[in-house]
């Protein structure tokens, strides 16, 4: 064979390796599983979990071909909320769902979402929350690790306690009562002369079962599915807080993803926000009747008797502008017509 002939047969040999490795990569490339882990604080009854269960994981499964896993780890089985958002950071948990208020221990931006009575009613927020308000909100926290992958609901916070029926914020003087460790909604309660005792949602059951403290506030169905009627004779109807649930994933992990993967968790975490919410709206309409055959005195405000509350409220958000950023109230106050 002649040496031109060598050099063309070496040639055609090495690009035929180099195709065939690079098939073999590609080929492993899509066939590579990752699995995610999910971990959050709510009972398998709430709709947070079903719809993780039978929309977001049913899909990223499905229309990955079984390249993306889901794990589920519910009833705080890897850690509290504040933990998980931790070790979401960290990267050693890939995803959970929390509280707005949560998030705001590690950007001031989501405190806004603690201020009271805020939004008039959840069609409100979801306009604000899926258009530019939201995205601000979710890119704050970027660079802190977190990628924000949706905006689902808990529902608006109520009041329950094992006193006496809340109809005025007098009637709030002296309760001793549960909040997250979130100073805006610490300073809620202090507004209406209750005492707020932060603590983890974990020991919220059996403190109210001892009388470590005689009130907590929550959205109906996690009232309902926690079975704090067991332990609560009055629910108030007050709506003070809009309970947001921030569906998150590790921002690394995310990022690590191929792109078509990218978004189909992109695609399912929006299509399990958007459940989640009907879910949770029904559940929160069928909870309060549940609630009342259970023994609960469970109390409407009127809306003269809600203003009571809003006015007693109203100096929290001039307290915490600064923190938040007046833009942003500015911005939310236009939105909403306040």
């Amino acid at each position: 064979m002649s040496n031109s002939l060598k050099k063309i047969f070496i040639f055609t040999l090495t690009v035929l390796l180099v195709v065939s490795v690079f098939g073999l990569c590609q080929t492993f490339a899509k066939e590579k599983v990752y699995t995610i882990k999910y971990s959050h604080v709510l009972p398998e009854t709430h709709a947070t979990h079903i719809t993780a269960r039978d929309v977001f994981k049913k899909y990223l499964e499905e229309e990955s071909n079984g390249r993306l896993k889901v794990e589920l780890y519910p009833n705080a089985q890897l850690g509290g909320e504040r933990q998980a958002l931790e070790s979401v950071q960290l990267g050693t948990l890939d995803m959970t769902v929390t509280t707005g208020a949560v998030l705001a221990a590690i950007e001031n931006k989501f405190m806004v979402l603690n201020l009271p009575y805020l939004f008039k009613n959840e069609e409100e927020a979801y306009r604000l929350l899926d258009g530019e308000i939201g995205k601000e909100l979710s890119n704050s926290v970027l660079s802190k690790g977190v990628k924000v992958l949706a905006i689902a609901e808990n529902g608006f916070r109520n009041i329950t306690n094992s006193r006496r029926p809340i109809t005025k914020p007098e009637d709030a003087k002296g309760l001793k009562i549960r909040t997250m460790e979130n100073p805006v909604h610490m300073d809620i309660f202090r507004a209406l002369g209750a005492n707020p005792t932060p603590m983890s949602f974990g020991e919220l059951y059996t403190a109210l079962q001892q009388g470590t403290v005689d009130a907590q506030e929550n959205p109906i169905p996690i009232i309902y599915t926690s079975k704090f009627y067991e332990v609560q004779k009055y629910c108030t109807l007050d709506g003070h807080v809009y309970g947001t649930a921030v569906i998150m994933m590790n921002a690394n992990l995310f990022n690590g993803l191929p792109e078509d993967l990218q978004q189909i968790v992109l695609k399912g975490a929006a299509k399990y926000r958007d459940a989640q919410r009907a879910m949770n709206q029904k559940m929160n309409s069928e909870m309060v009747s549940l609630l009342r055959e259970e023994g609960m005195e469970v109390i409407e405000l009127t809306p003269e008797q809600k203003q009571l509350f809003v006015d007693a409220t109203i100096g929290i958000y001039d307290k915490y502008a600064e923190e938040i950023g007046k833009d942003m109230i500015e911005l939310i106050k236009k939105e909403t017509n306040r």
